[in-house]
């Protein structure tokens, strides 16, 4: 019989339910532009008409592995995000957003 998840979730230990979350969560930071897309339920096609490109261009900024702070900051903002980008220091971090809602 299939368990629901959450009563499975509420007997793991608080370890392992850290450990998990903390896993995600790093998936996530980590995750490729076009799982990004697809994750945010996007399609090329429509962030095309939304960057004022056509599909393959979107295709191609996905395979990039490295491009323009602008370009990327601009395929973030399509995607109803904001860019920011943050250097950090033994004395501290400093964060510089790109293209955020003033």
């Amino acid at each position: 019989m299939a368990k629901n998840f959450k009563e499975l979730q509420a007997k793991m230990p608080p370890e392992a339910h850290a450990k998990a979350k903390a896993e995600a969560e790093k998936i996530i930071r980590e995750m490729p532009l076009h799982e990004l897309r697809a994750a945010r339920l996007s399609t090329q096609e429509h962030l095309a008409k939304l960057l004022g490109i056509n599909q393959s261009a979107v295709s191609k900024i996905e395979r990039r592995t490295d491009m323009y702070v602008s370009t990327l900051a601009d395929f973030v903002r399509a995607m109803g995000g904001h860019l920011e980008i943050r250097a950090i220091f033994p004395d501290g971090v400093v964060s510089c957003p790109f293209g955020k809602a003033a």
